[in-house]
């Protein structure tokens, strides 16, 4: 299994990583990709080690550090994820949710990780919440054919999975699929597998049966369960093609 989203340098796992970390290597997971928040959060990242995991880092600005009055210049950007070990540029993106006062200096800042996403050819990772109609309008507006990325923490219609596919993206999908009565799974039952790869967002967004408490990249084995359920698919399926659809996207060869 493959954690395409987490922060697992996260302060939350500072008391116990080594055990949350053993936990997911037993539970199969072999490759976590981390979403930086800012770009004080990679040298988190360059501190952890684990025999059977591979861990992937990414650089850029959070859009809710943006709202903090935390900036970038394109240069700067480019030259963290020019480096051979960032893997993907984010996680970006808009977030209305918390406050709606910084909507042009998310959006200006979005499109910023779009450009640079071209410019080194990898993929942008964007995080969406209560802006989706923003968000894609500006994607459709970067993408030339050289735009690729995930709509991290899928959680739109079957409309709006379609439109992002068309666009050129791919969707995580996580924890709000397991949740009863956010109809999300519904949706992801009528997409196709080829374009989703699975993730936790751990520490936060855990899936049924753990709602409630921290999220961890073990908990991934249940998104992919109910993923399986939906899709209507063999575990052992869902868990080849996600697999796949990651490694291929991010660029990593399976050792």
């Amino acid at each position: 299994m493959i954690d395409t989203h987490c922060h697992i340098y996260a302060e939350q796992f500072e008391d116990d990583l080594q055990a949350v970390l053993e936990r997911a290597a037993e539970s199969g997971v072999s490759h976590i990709f981390m979403p930086a928040i800012n770009f004080g959060s990679l040298p988190k990242m360059d501190a952890l080690s684990h025999p059977d995991i591979q861990f992937h880092k990414m650089a850029g600005i959070h859009p809710t550090d943006i709202n903090k009055g935390t900036t970038t210049t394109e240069e700067e950007l480019l030259d963290y994820c020019r480096q051979d070990d960032i893997v993907a540029v984010g996680e970006t993106g808009l977030d209305y949710y918390w406050s709606d006062d910084y909507k042009a200096e998310q959006q200006k800042s979005l499109h910023l990780h779009c450009r640079v996403a071209k410019e080194v050819d990898k993929p942008v990772i964007l995080h969406n919440r209560e802006s989706t109609e923003d968000l894609l309008q500006i994607i459709e507006e970067e993408q030339d054919g050289s735009l690729k990325g995930i709509w991290h923490c899928f959680n739109g219609s079957v409309k709006e999975g379609k439109r992002t596919i068309d666009l050129g993206l791919d969707l995580g999908i996580g924890g709000v699929m397991t949740f009863k009565n956010a109809g999300v799974d519904e949706s992801v039952a009528q997409l196709p597998i080829e374009h989703m790869m699975l993730e936790t967002d751990a520490p936060y967004l855990s899936p049924e049966p753990k709602r409630g408490k921290r999220n961890e990249p073990a908990f991934v084995k249940y998104v992919a369960q109910r993923l399986a359920e939906v899709q209507e698919r063999a575990l052992d399926e869902v868990l080849e093609i996600t697999d796949r659809n990651a490694l291929q996207l991010f660029g990593i060869k399976s050792s």
